[in-house]
């Protein structure tokens, strides 16, 4: 659903490849007398800063927004085919974007999303809050029967889906207003992730052209995700499914749909009945930090040999669980066992803090209380620019941080351990302000 995002959504975040849709029909070379009855230079700058974007990509460049901008009709022309494989009609597609224009300040928001750029306790600050667990534990009463046939259907938990309800969009009620045809043609087009959104672009056009969502209700985030879950268009078309069974997967105002929606959504990614997303632990100070990684799971049951204990003397329901160890403060803040169903929460958009955020969430409306370990609200939180230089530092130092774009995820956070160990610091991740000082200095 959110691929960015987020909202988050960014979902989940897959790059769908064009390719694989039905071979298209031979209607002619039709594609090159699509024209827009707006000049293409009349963008929308007004709400655009005018600015590079903040990841330094090439593509996020003032002048290269400007430019493709200007060409945003000769993009639309050249995904015309791609589009016909879905069945679409030549003039079905020329009626639906004839008279789009780009939305340029989309470009502001696309290198901004909270989920990457917040510190981790800022972030859950803001989405775990009590208001946001008293409307969800209203939301769970009123819609109990839902849950319950979704369920037991599905086999996904209640109130994790709540939970992603509560994250994306609080409750339905800030779920964007965008139509999500210009703003999935936006990022086609323009900016730094357009191979991505061209399967968006084109899913968002064949929903419409099978009358899925009428067109004044299809408006969502900058990212095109809508609904109260955040759909993008390719993940409604996998998993969205006629709940009420009235003809229609209606993920916007059919609470069945949209519940069970989301609930196959995450089956889909894996969720596994019956279990947890994670657990908050005490890492010791003595801890080899080299082990906390993604592609690192051991047992529960081998976390506890290496010191790992739950968070509040509690024990592990089951040791036997492969789990990975999650230090997003490093030494100074919470650690965190994370289960399969974490990684399925991921699939539903990738960043880390967001999954946190979603479970802590879940957690929280089925009765827990909030984490017993404090984070590092002491620490200065890196800049924009600075995240970025970190980054930049660090592959000029021979560390591998995939694209260096000013978002400090499980790439970074490899290569800043690595970059510890070799100074003899404790090698737990962590960007500090201190460990970009250090960087500067070599």
């Amino acid at each position: 659903m959110r691929k960015i995002p987020v909202t988050t959504v960014m979902a989940a975040l897959l790059l769908v490849f064009i390719g694989t849709a039905a071979p298209a029909r031979d209607d002619g070379d039709r594609t090159g007398s699509i024209k827009s009855n707006l000049p293409a230079d009349r963008a929308d700058y007004g709400g655009w800063s005018g600015r590079d974007g903040a990841s330094g990509h090439p593509l996020m460049t003032a002048v290269a927004i400007r430019q493709a901008a200007a060409q945003f009709h000769d993009c639309l022309r050249r995904l015309a085919p791609l589009v016909a494989r879905r069945g679409v009609s030549y003039a079905a597609y020329q009626r639906m974007t004839a008279r789009l224009t780009p939305d340029l300040r989309i470009m502001d928001l696309l290198d901004s999303q909270p989920e990457f750029t917040k510190a981790v306790w800022d972030y859950l600050d803001v989405l775990v809050t009590d208001e946001r667990i008293a409307a969800g534990q209203r939301l769970l009463a009123k819609y109990r029967h839902v849950f319950d046939a979704a369920e037991k259907v599905y086999g996904v938990d209640r109130y994790v889906i709540t939970a992603i309800w509560g994250v994306e969009t609080n409750y339905g009620t800030i779920a964007g207003d965008r139509p999500v045809l210009r703003s999935t043609a936006t990022l086609a087009c323009v900016g730094r992730r357009q191979r991505y959104f061209r399967d968006e672009f084109v899913a968002a056009v064949d929903i419409l052209n099978r009358g899925d969502v009428r067109p004044e209700r299809f408006v969502g985030s900058w990212a095109g995700a809508f609904g109260p879950t955040q759909f993008m268009p390719t993940a409604f078309q996998r998993y969205a499914v006629d709940f009420d069974h009235d003809g229609h997967r209606d993920v916007i105002d059919s609470m069945p749909d949209l519940i069970a929606s989301t609930a196959n959504n995450l089956k889909k990614a894996g969720w596994r009945s019956g279990e947890t997303w994670g657990y908050e632990v005490v890492v010791p100070a003595n801890f080899n930090f080299m082990l906390a990684e993604h592609r690192r799971t051991m047992t529960v049951a081998d976390w506890e040999r290496y010191g790992i204990v739950r968070a509040g003397g509690k024990a592990f329901p089951r040791p036997g669980d492969k789990a990975f160890l999650l230090v997003p403060a490093g030494i100074q803040g919470p650690g965190f066992l994370m289960l399969p169903n974490f990684r399925a929460i991921m699939r539903y958009n990738p960043a880390e803090a967001y999954a946190l955020a979603i479970g802590h969430l879940a957690d929280r409306l089925r009765g827990g209380g909030a984490f017993v370990q404090h984070w590092p609200r002491y620490e200065r939180v890196l800049t924009r620019d600075e995240r970025l230089e970190l980054q930049q530092l660090l592959e000029r130092h021979g560390f591998d941080v995939g694209e260096p774009d000013g978002r400090l995820g499980a790439k970074t956070r490899e290569a800043l351990r690595d970059f510890q160990a070799r100074i003899g610091r404790v090698p737990d991740g962590f960007a500090s302000a201190g460990v970009l000082e250090r960087l500067r200095r070599r």
